[in-house]
């Protein structure tokens, strides 16, 4: 019974832990350069046109949903018209789809940024 008090912080913890050691060490990382006389310019990303963060977000969500869909979709008329385990059927179909939904969305996400 005492160990969910024990996992709680711990996850915290580890959370916080990773998130300290990025910052800190990105921080070192450009003081040094900025020492070394390094241009300012470098800690910038990208140089050129990149699609904002929410038409990516938005893309990516939209299409994982329609592959969840697709998915539960799929999985309905395969359990309906075969003899395939209910329980093995759903879960595969609706991963598979997604998955598939998130790789078109990766794929779009390229070819916004190209543009």
């Amino acid at each position: 019974m005492g160990s969910e008090l024990i996992i709680i912080p711990i996850i915290f913890g580890a959370i916080f832990g990773v998130f300290y050691l990025y910052f800190s060490t990105r921080n070192k990382e450009r003081l040094a350069l900025i020492e070394k006389g390094a241009d300012a310019s470098i800690f910038v990303k990208g140089k050129g046109y990149t699609a904002p963060i929410w038409k990516i977000l938005i893309l990516n969500l939209a299409l994982l949903l329609m592959g969840i869909g697709i998915g539960v979709f799929t999985a309905s008329v395969l359990e309906q018209y075969t003899t395939l385990d209910e329980d093995a059927v759903y879960p595969a179909t609706i991963f598979l789809m997604a998955g598939i939904g998130l790789f078109i969305g990766f794929n779009m996400t390229k070819n916004l940024d190209k543009e």
